[in-house]
């Protein structure tokens, strides 16, 4: 049987591990339901499960910089899959989401650094690890919400299961590249571009707040445009995620053939009347538009990594980790604001407020230019 190369492994590793970032938002609706939580008490929850890992993950980016740490990423797909299994355990929802966003943390910036390594930086495989990460968010859906709605919160403990098999998988992948994930990337030469990564760094935030927000309160407002209930909340999440899965693997190959930049650019501009028909197109429009708003976010993901990693190519684990990781989790840091306009107004205000921000994207991706000693454009 042919074996399965170093990158895909690391995919399935990296699907293992983001299905705990998936698992915060597909349990929202129970939390809602069966321990009668508001929209602020959820998005504490979002901020716990992303707050430490925003503020942890930059500290493992450095530490991967200075020395390889493989044996990292077991552990902490394994503290990212013990923290969601606590979450329904008597009522330390915060402690548990906290745990599981350390886990999380320390994951992506080594995981990040490897995976440049085994691909050799080509933009097709990148963004077939990047995807992994793009399925766990879209398989957590489906694996939470039958487990729980069978069982009620006291089953989320069974949730651990993908984090064992993940850590088993990742083990296997070291074994099979570790050598080539230490020597790889010593020595790195070039200058280190932290203008053109500081503007990169700020669409990577506009463009967290936006799919965090949807990803924490799509399953509720799903209900309320559609019914249906945590059934409804459930397909909705599943659309977005495994939307964001295409979107991903579409992003390296408009890469490949139009240039990193100008695909940044004009996904974020596919964004901005996509997510306005989300939150304005009523009836079961809405889904198609979920699916749109999700591929055109999803695009310029991976992207976002290659771009760091050369625009700071003497510090792939910092560049990796803050694009793959903090990326994504900072956006839980909006969430109070999210849902404290909900609150006083409406969910539907509180989406149509992130409109704005995909448009902000775009008009900052002009600024970008593509570094003048990236990583190869083949596939």
């Amino acid at each position: 049987m042919r074996r399965i190369p170093p990158v895909g492994l690391m995919a399935i590793g990296h699907a293992c591990v983001d299905v705990y970032q998936g698992a915060v938002p597909a349990l929202v609706p129970f939390l809602v339901a069966e321990r009668g939580l508001g929209y602020v008490a959820i998005s504490g929850i979002t901020l716990a499960a992303t707050l430490l890992s925003s503020v942890v993950q930059p500290v493992f980016g450095v530490l991967t910089d200075r020395r390889p740490l493989p044996w990292l990423l077991p552990v902490s797909m394994t503290t990212a899959g013990l923290g969601i299994a606590l979450i329904g355990v008597g009522e330390i929802y915060w402690l548990a989401a906290g745990l599981s966003g350390l886990g999380v943390a320390a994951y992506h910036p080594e995981a990040a650094r490897m995976a440049r390594a085994v691909s050799g930086g080509s933009h097709v495989e990148m963004s077939w690890f990047s995807v992994g990460g793009n399925v766990g968010f879209a398989l957590a859906p489906a694996l939470v919400t039958p487990i729980v709605a069978a069982g009620g919160l006291g089953w989320t403990p069974v949730l651990i299961g993908p984090a064992v098999f993940g850590a088993v998988i990742t083990r296997l992948a070291i074994r099979y590249a570790g050598f080539v994930a230490v020597g790889n990337d010593q020595g790195a030469t070039g200058v280190d571009d932290w203008p053109s990564f500081l503007r990169l760094s700020a669409i990577m935030v506009c463009r967290s707040l936006v799919f965090v927000g949807l990803g924490t309160f799509i399953a509720l407002y799903a209900g309320q445009r559609v019914g249906g209930g945590t059934t409804t909340g459930g397909i909705a999440l599943f659309v977005l995620f495994a939307a964001s899965a295409v979107g991903t693997l579409l992003g390296g190959r408009f890469a490949t053939r139009f240039g990193r930049i100008r695909t940044l650019r004009t996904s974020y501009a596919v964004a901005v009347p996509a997510l306005a028909g989300l939150v304005f197109v009523p009836g079961p429009a809405f889904f198609g538009f979920l699916g749109l708003t999700a591929v055109a976010l999803a695009v310029p993901f991976s992207l976002h990594v290659t771009l760091g990693q050369d625009f700071l190519p003497t510090r792939v684990g910092t560049a990796g980790g803050m694009t793959l990781g903090l990326a994504v989790s900072i956006g839980g840091i909006g969430t109070p604001v999210l849902a404290t306009v909900a609150e006083r107004t409406s969910l539907h205000v509180a989406l149509a407020t992130l409109i704005a921000l995909p448009l902000a994207c775009a008009l900052i991706a002009y600024a970008l230019k593509e570094p003048g000693d990236g990583v190869p454009t083949d596939c």
